[in-house]
């Protein structure tokens, strides 16, 4: 069994995530380490790139672009709704994020950005589209991935299938 990051590989990190501000967005402190399956898009693709070909131990510094985080910021959607569109109990008011499902059924992620009468400007970019992405990851275990794991497309956790 290799202990270098490949795919197939469960890979468990303790990692910080920030913007090029220093605004901390995430971070595994006080927590378990991260596992994710290598190689099945678990994690954005810069840094799953950056991480190919490490070992246990590492200590990575990853910068990742837009391009190859989540993606540009696209002004087509930043859209208007009616307020008829929300459930009437709904909390309509600036930064509330809910979820929707596209034409496809497909979950999506929405923040209200203004509230104008019956007009409602939601923006569907994920929170980080735009933003230059900076890790600083430990490595902490590598195994090899479980045929179920493989199946799944993600890792399973410690004590078997979890989700």
């Amino acid at each position: 069994m290799s202990n270098t990051i490949a795919d197939g590989k469960v890979v468990s990190i303790h990692y910080k995530l920030t913007l090029d501000n220093g605004t901390v967005v995430d971070s595994s402190e006080g927590q378990d380490p991260l596992d994710y399956l290598h190689g099945a898009q678990n994690i954005v693709p810069g840094l799953e790139k950056q991480l190919t070909g490490k070992t246990i131990g590492d200590a990575v510094q990853a910068k990742v672009a837009p391009s190859e985080g989540y993606g540009e910021r696209d002004e087509q959607a930043i859209q208007e709704v009616e307020r008829g569109a929300f459930p009437a109990d709904a909390d309509v008011s600036p930064g509330i994020t809910f979820q929707a499902l596209d034409e496809d059924q497909n979950p999506l992620l929405g923040t209200i950005v203004k509230v104008d009468g019956n007009s409602v400007t939601v923006d569907f970019n994920h929170p980080l589209a735009g933003h230059n992405l900076n890790f600083e990851v430990t490595i902490e275990a590598i195994r090899d991935a479980t045929s179920q794991e493989q199946e799944h497309g993600h890792a399973h956790g410690a004590h078997g299938h979890d989700h």
